[in-house]
């Protein structure tokens, strides 16, 4: 078994799941395994609930480069990102010892805003109007000017967030595997005045979009950040490329990415 062996548990604290949790440690430790309170003594990182819980302990533990990450559900949740079941909590201890474990690797999107604050998405950043007004943005792909938008937003999704948000505005399901972001509108306007391409398209890892809101009143759009909100005054421009980050995650085999949209999307 692979020496690097503390895990540490990335959890809403409360009773209930306090009780279900108690019996895996044991198991765990039973196992061979350490569990840690600090998650930089970590060399696994748990998610406990569904995609939205694995996305914030990707974010609150700082898109950690040198440690796995898995996603544990519970029994009403689903996720995407998460492979393994609270009830079924040894498919994972066997995982993890298994000297020849499967991992995967998520693209990681850089979000510069104002050519200052840089954040990191594992899922899509988005950006939207605030107010009952539609927001004028202009679109640059490596520097051009490509469209000038009008509508209540726009998507920048990762391949592994192209199941989310932007699948429900008509975005591609894109395999996590190509290293590309897409992005896709929210109701754009088109007329003589305003002309959008009226669909999503994909950018490959050495595009860098550009998006320069329009000063018209609309300057206070909301960004989302994966599963996060953030009001940040006076938005002039957003930058968005495909970073070299990766983060690196255990799977179960014959459980691939496309196996998991199936199961999500298309099974009852």
């Amino acid at each position: 078994m692979d020496e690097r062996t503390s895990i540490y548990f990335y959890y809403k604290k409360d009773d209930e799941i306090e009780a279900q949790l108690r019996p895996l440690f044991t198991l765990a430790e039973e196992n061979g395994f350490t569990i840690v309170e600090d998650h930089k003594d970590a060399h696994i990182i748990v998610s406990v609930g569904g995609d939205g819980a694995f996305l914030r302990a990707v974010r609150y533990t700082g898109f950690r480069q040198d440690c796995l990450y898995t996603g544990l559900t519970r029994s009403d949740e689903a996720g995407l990102y998460c492979d393994f079941n609270i009830d079924h909590f040894d498919d994972m201890i066997e995982t993890m010892k298994h000297a020849e474990k499967e991992v995967r690797k998520f693209p990681v999107i850089n979000v510069r805003v104002n050519g200052e604050n840089t954040y990191e998405c594992l899922n899509e950043a988005s950006i939207r109007s605030t107010i009952i007004k539609t927001i004028v943005m202009d679109v640059y792909i490596d520097d051009h000017h490509f469209e000038t938008f009008r509508g209540d937003g726009l998507i920048v999704s990762t391949p592994t967030g192209s199941t989310g948000y932007s699948k429900s505005t008509g975005g591609a399901v894109i395999d996590p595997k190509l290293p590309c972001f897409q992005v896709s509108e929210l109701a754009s306007l088109n007329n003589n005045t305003y002309r959008t391409l009226g669909s999503s398209f994909i950018l490959n890892q050495d595009r860098k979009l550009l998006i320069k809101i329009v000063q018209d009143g609309n300057d206070y759009p909301v960004i989302g950040l994966d599963n996060e909100a953030y009001s940040i005054r006076n938005i002039r421009s957003i930058e968005v490329t495909l970073g070299d980050k990766v983060i690196k995650t255990v799977k179960l085999k014959n459980n691939s990415f496309w196996d998991r949209v199936k199961r999500t999307f298309l099974e009852q």
